[in-house]
């Protein structure tokens, strides 16, 4: 499955010279992901206190294609690439328009969120990412 989400640049995501500051992607990246997740009925919130179930990023690959800049309207695209037992490997893309200006792969593990160890995403979650 995949999802778009949109997202404006704002002044706050830019730096001097009114590009987007690389790290601004990341939070970008983390809001699709977490839309994505919650357009599939899935909350973390709720994750949190109904499933004892917290997820983090583990690892993440940037490729900067193109700068965007203040004021643009982005999309951010998420894709499940792998589901594993106890973890979930996205491809993202941000585009302007229909243009890709970052691609990036980005594994997130599913812990238990009071000891933070690794644990088996729940079925229906997985069922959901499938």
């Amino acid at each position: 499955m995949q999802a778009e989400w949109p997202v404006r640049v704002y002044y706050e995501d830019t730096d001097a010279g009114g590009v987007v500051y690389h790290a601004s992607y990341l939070r970008y990246l983390e809001r699709a992901r977490t839309e994505w997740l919650r357009a599939l009925g899935y909350s973390q919130a709720r994750l949190k206190q109904e499933e004892s179930l917290v997820f983090t990023v583990v690892g993440m690959t940037l490729e900067f294609l193109k700068p965007a800049r203040l004021d643009d309207l982005l999309q951010v695209r998420s894709a499940v690439k792998l589901a594993g037992g106890a973890s979930v490997q996205f491809e993202q893309q941000i585009l302007r328009e229909s243009e890709p200006i970052l691609a990036a792969t980005v594994r997130v593990a599913c812990l238990d969120a009071s000891t933070f160890r690794p644990r088996r995403l729940p079925a229906a979650v997985r069922g959901s990412l499938e």
